[in-house]
Order: C-alpha cells, then structure tokens, then sequence
C-alpha cells in the first residue's frame, strides 16, 4: 500500500454546498489539515462536511483572519468532502494523505 500526501482542495470557498475533494475508488484518505483564511475586511462564515456531516458547522471567522485545525479523518472511497462560506473572500486549503 502506497501512502502519498495529498493536496486536497485549494481555492475560493464556494457560496453555496460544493464538492471539494471525492476519494478515488480503491483508495482510502485522512484529512489531516484544514486552513481557512478570511481576506475581506467583515467577518465570514464557513463550513466543511464529510459525507455529509458537518465537521465545522457555521464557524464564524474574524476579518482578516486565519484558522488552521489539525485532524485526523478517515475517509473511504467515494467519500466527499464538502463546503461553502458566506463570501468568496473565505479561502480554503485542505491536505491529507491517500493510501491506495
């Protein structure tokens, strides 16, 4: 089984709920980090699921601002990891590992 690093989504929160990363088949993933970064100068809301779930919920971030989370999260094959925010200005960078 190979373990690779994985860049799992890096961009512009969308405002509305959008697929983010998909785990390939034959494959099972961690999320291991998540960044957000708020770059308007209002606050912002933004929030991350797993299949659905909500992992981070409506969190509210400061003005230009950063909110980094350390986690481990399993994820199987065609799991999804999703999100939105309140405004496009809410950057999200999520990385992990695959092992396939």
């Amino acid at each position: 089984m190979a373990t690779t690093p994985k860049l799992m989504y890096r961009g512009a929160a969308a405002l509305t709920d959008t697929t983010l990363y998909t785990v390939p088949a034959d494959t099972t993933a961690i999320v291991t980090d998540i960044v957000v970064t708020n770059t308007d100068s209002t606050a912002a809301t933004f929030t991350i699921k797993f299949d659905t779930v909500e992992v981070l919920s409506g969190a509210t971030l400061a003005a230009n601002s950063t909110a980094t989370f350390e986690l481990k999260q399993v994820l199987e094959a065609a799991d999804v990891v999703s999100g939105l925010a309140s405004a496009t200005t809410v950057k999200l960078h999520i990385s992990g590992v695959e092992i396939a």
